[in-house]
């Protein structure tokens, strides 16, 4: 099991950069803003250390090898563990804009 989770955004209000970034640097993550153009594609690979993507605006279809495909949308939040093989693509028209939270595992 890789443990692949993903949070659905349920607020009645838009993702604001500076809250979601602010909540990951008190999780413990070292955050990167990330903004991909549309038909950007990263192919299968993986990173040693956990990682979040809590997107902003746009969409990002992630593959989890094993698991299945997900879209985010603005507002959701996936959790993949270090050593998860994956790839991603933006899809739609418009860019997406998210915050990368990486953090060594314990």
């Amino acid at each position: 099991m890789s443990g692949y989770r993903i949070e659905r955004w349920c607020e009645v209000y838009a993702p604001n950069v500076a809250m979601l970034r602010l909540r990951l640097v008190q999780e413990g993550y070292k955050v990167l803003q990330w903004c991909d153009q549309p038909e950007s594609i990263y192919v299968n690979h993986f990173h040693p250390e956990d990682q979040t993507h809590w997107i902003i605006s746009g969409q990002l279809e992630i593959t989890i090898e094993r698991v299945g495909t997900f879209v985010l949308e603005a507002g959701d939040r996936d959790f993949l563990p270090a050593n998860t093989y994956h790839s991603a693509r933006v899809i739609g028209e418009e860019p997406v804009l998210f915050l990368i939270g990486e953090r060594k595992q314990n």
